[in-house]
């Protein structure tokens, strides 16, 4: 049997995608490795509930490769490597039992055990498992295999294509090649996913139907878009403004406190609704944090979803009447 996987993959063959959760596993991995629990426990673990996703994987070979495998006469991973994947899932168990417990010398022990262990999985995957399935399955199986998968679902943010995948239309999630000829207004600026010129973001802001406002680590507000409708009245004047000022004294208490349960990392998102001028108000609070789950703001959104609400069956595109 060869130990070479083949270099050109078509996205959506299942191969494809275990390679490409290999890359994710790594990258949590080395963040992981450099998060401390003990400073940093939000972030920790949510990295930490996306490792245990690793899951998904298990459970697709284990239902769909091995079984593959055995029909063809290739029992070894069904015996050798499901036990494995038992063995992992209990060392996951455990870190999360450390995790939670407040317990981070066991956390960042058993951590590095378990982290040994994926690697090695990893690296037996690579240079056995995958190489030998390549050479024993026919593209036959790997379509049905491919079709068997969407049950389980995967590790990644976004689903693989279909395979065989013969058409010329790619999802907007799989499209990572940069395009060198895309004319800009003049004056964009580049954002994280795109570039936009100030002109360009405040007509963006002004036609969301949902009022923004955003309040920053010092607890000021530094903006709000002005939609033509919006639910709740805001003038100039709030720019600078404590944002304890800027609500109803009976409310003040308990924006207040969800500033202060972002700002302690409990959690990351406050709703409620009210009714409001005989409307049914959708209120949501989301914590901004930068990259290192620091604390930036808040951004407040309130939303009249009275007529949402009723929604009922279907309507398509472009059914406008």
């Amino acid at each position: 049997m060869k130990n070479t996987i083949q270099p050109e993959l078509q996205h959506g063959h299942p191969i494809h995608t275990y390679l490409k959760e290999t890359e994710f596993i790594h990258q949590l991995l080395e963040e992981i490795s450099a998060t401390d629990p003990a400073k940093e426990y939000q972030k920790f673990y949510n990295i930490f509930n996306q490792l245990g996703t690793i899951e998904r994987r298990f459970e697709r070979k284990e239902n769909q490769l091995f079984p593959f495998l055995e029909e063809k006469g290739w029992t070894g991973p069904s015996r050798n490597m499901w036990s494995f994947h038992d063995t992992l899932r209990e060392m996951l168990r455990i870190v999360r039992k450390n995790v939670e417990e407040g317990d981070y010398t066991s956390t960042l022990q058993n951590l590095e055990l378990l982290k040994q262990n994926i690697h090695r999985l990893l690296n037996v995957e690579e240079s056995v498992l995958f190489p030998n399935a390549m050479e024993i399955l026919s593209n036959e199986d790997w379509i049905q295999m491919r079709k068997g998968e969407e049950e389980i679902g995967w590790m990644l943010n976004s689903p693989p294509l279909p395979y065989p995948n013969t058409q010329e239309y790619i999802h907007p999630s799989m499209d990572t090649q940069l395009r060198s000829d895309v004319s800009f207004s003049e004056g964009a600026q580049l954002y994280d996913q795109g570039y936009m010129s100030i002109e360009q973001v405040n007509l963006l802001f002004k036609t969301l139907p949902i009022d923004l406002t955003f309040v920053d680590e010092h607890d000021k507000v530094i903006f709000y878009n002005r939609g033509e409708e919006r639910v709740f009245p805001r003038s100039a004047g709030i720019i600078g403004r404590e944002v304890r000022f800027c609500h109803p004294p009976k409310s003040v208490d308990t924006v207040l406190q969800i500033l202060e349960t972002f700002k302690s990392g409990k959690k990351d998102e406050a709703s409620f609704w009210i009714t409001y001028k005989g409307r049914l108000i959708y209120i949501r609070y989301f914590a901004v944090r930068d990259a290192d789950r620091k604390y930036k703001g808040v951004v407040e959104m309130s939303q009249d979803i009275t007529d949402i609400k009723n929604i009922e069956g279907e309507r398509r595109l472009l059914e406008w009447n």
